[in-house]
C-alpha cells in the first residue's frame, strides 16, 4: 500500500504435506487425507485453562516489558494483541498500548492490511467454481485496464504472477501526499491504480508481489456479481465463518476499540476507520480489512480448514512449493510445527500476521500496534508457547 512496508516481504520456506498411508481395496499405498485437505472439526468456545492461558498472556507481557527497555528491538512492541482457535480451546490476550497510549485489549481493531488477500482470493475461487469465471481466462475479458493488457490470467494475477508489479517508491510517496492532505476522502479503485506507473511484463513472469494486481481482483469481484465488494465477501465469507467484528473498509466501519495510529499520513484526527478513511479505501481489495485478533484467528480456522470454502479451493490456495499460493502466503516449517498458511499484514502503525497449521487444527493471530516491528519473531514464540497446549 504505501512506502513504509506494504510490498508484501514474504519470507517463506516452502510448502510439503505431510500424510500418512492408508490400504485400498486393491491393497496399494494410498496416502490418506491430511488436515490441508479435509475440513476441520468446528472451532471450539471453551476458553483455555486459565494457568495454561497464563503462559500465553506472558508471552505477550514479555513482549511489552522488552519494548521499555530496549524499544529498537525488532521483537519488542509498545502493544500486541492475540488469539489462538483451535478444536479444544480458544484463547486471546492483549498487552501494552496503542501509539496513543491507551490500553489494548484482545477486542481492539487494527487495520489488519494484506490478509485481506486471502478474502478476495477465496471470493474469486468461489466464483470460479460457480462458473461465473474462469481462473485460467485473461483478466481482460472482465475487467479492462491498462494493467490487465498483458493479458495475465485470473489464476496468475492471484498468484503473484501476473507481470503487474508492485507500486514504485515514487508512486507510493505521491500516493502518500495524496492522503496525507485529505485523510478523511474516499478512494476509488481505479483512483489508487491511476498512481502507477510501473509498466507490466509478460505474464506468467516469476513471483512479485503486487498490490495492484489485488485492487484489480476486487473490481473482477464487483463487476461480475454487480455489487459492492464488501458485500459480496460480507455475504459469502465473513457472515458464514462468524466474523461479527471483521469490517472491510470504508464501506463499512471497524466496530470499537480500535488502535489509534500515528503515521505521518493519516494524521491525528481519528476518523473512524483504520488507520484513516483514505488511506484504508485507497487499498480496500489489498489491505483494507480492519478487525480483532480473535476475528482474525477464526477467519483463518474457518477458511483454511475447508469451512467456508470447499477443501478441494483451499487446496488450490495452499498448492506450490514456493513462497505463495493463491491469495496466501506458504510458511511450510519456519514456525517449527509443521505445514502452515496464511498472510502477513504491514502498515504503518500495525503489523499482523496470521499463521494457520491445519495438522494440528490450530489458527494463530498476532496483531501489533507499532509498524516498525517484526510480527513473524514475535509470533514464532507465540507459536513455541502453544506447543505443548495442543498435545495436553
Amino acid at each position: 500500500m504505501t512506502s513504509v512496508g506494504l510490498r508484501g516481504l514474504a519470507v517463506v520456506l516452502g510448502f510439503a504435506l505431510i500424510a500418512c498411508s492408508a490400504k485400498d481395496a486393491d491393497n496399494s499405498a494410498t496416502p490418506a487425507p491430511s488436515a490441508t485437505e479435509q475440513k476441520l472439526p468446528e472451532p471450539a468456545t471453551a476458553p483455555l485453562d486459565a494457568a495454561k492461558a497464563a503462559t500465553l498472556q506472558a508471552v505477550l507481557q514479555k513482549v511489552v516489558s522488552q519494548y521499555a527497555a530496549t524499544p529498537d528491538s525488532e521483537s519488542a512492541a509498545r502493544g500486541i494483541t492475540a488469539a489462538v482457535v483451535s478444536d479444544k480451546w480458544v484463547w486471546s490476550g492483549a498487552a501494552g498500548k496503542d501509539a496513543a497510549g491507551t490500553t489494548l485489549t484482545a477486542q481492539t481493531s487494527m487495520g489488519v492490511a494484506s490478509i485481506t488477500k486471502t478474502f478476495v482470493a477465496a471470493e474469486v475461487l468461489l466464483l470460479a467454481q460457480a462458473k461465473k469465471i474462469d481462473l485460467d481466462a485473461p483478466l481482460s475479458t472482465y475487467v479492462k485496464h491498462k494493467l490487465t493488457a498483458n493479458n495475465a490470467t485470473v489464476r496468475q494475477h492471484l498468484a503473484m504472477r501476473s507481470g503487474v508489479p508492485n507500486y514504485l517508491p515514487d508512486d507510493y510517496a505521491r500516493m502518500d501526499k495524496a492522503i496525507a492532505a485529505a485523510p478523511g476522502r474516499h478512494w476509488t479503485s481505479e483512483q489508487a491504480l491511476a498512481y502507477d506507473t510501473a509498466a507490466p511484463g509478460q505474464p506468467d513472469s516469476p513471483y512479485d508481489y503486487s498490490n495492484p494486481s489485488y485492487v484489480l481482483l476486487g473490481m473482477l469481484i464487483e463487476k461480475v456479481t454487480g455489487q459492492p465488494m464488501a458485500t459480496v465477501l460480507r455475504r459469502d465469507l465473513a457472515a458464514p465463518a462468524g466474523l461479527e467484528r471483521a469490517a472491510f473498509q470504508d464501506a463499512e466501519r471497524p466496530q470499537p476499540p480500535l488502535a489509534e495510529d500515528r503515521n505521518p499520513f493519516c494524521g491525528r484526527t481519528a476518523d473512524g476507520f483504520v488507520p484513516c478513511r483514505a488511506f484504508a479505501s485507497q487499498g480496500a481489495a489489498n489491505a483494507g480489512l480492519a478487525a480483532d485478533a480473535p476475528t482474525v484467528a477464526r477467519w483463518g480456522y474457518q477458511l483454511y480448514g475447508g469451512r467456508v470454502v470447499p477443501a478441494d479451493l483451499v487446496r488450490q490456495m495452499t498448492a506450490g512449493d514456493g513462497e505463495y499460493g493463491l491469495g496466501t502466503m506458504l510458511f511450510s516449517r519456519q514456525f517449527g510445527i509443521g505445514t502452515a498458511f496464511g498472510h502477513r499484514g504491514e502498515l504503518p502503525d500495525y503489523k499482523s500476521l496470521l499463521v494457520v497449521i491445519p495438522d494440528h487444527h490450530v489458527s494463530v493471530a498476532v496483531l501489533v500496534a507499532d509498524g516498525t516491528k517484526n510480527a513473524d519473531l514475535i509470533t514464532a514464540d507465540v507459536i513455541t508457547a502453544i506447543q505443548p497446549l495442543l498435545t495436553s
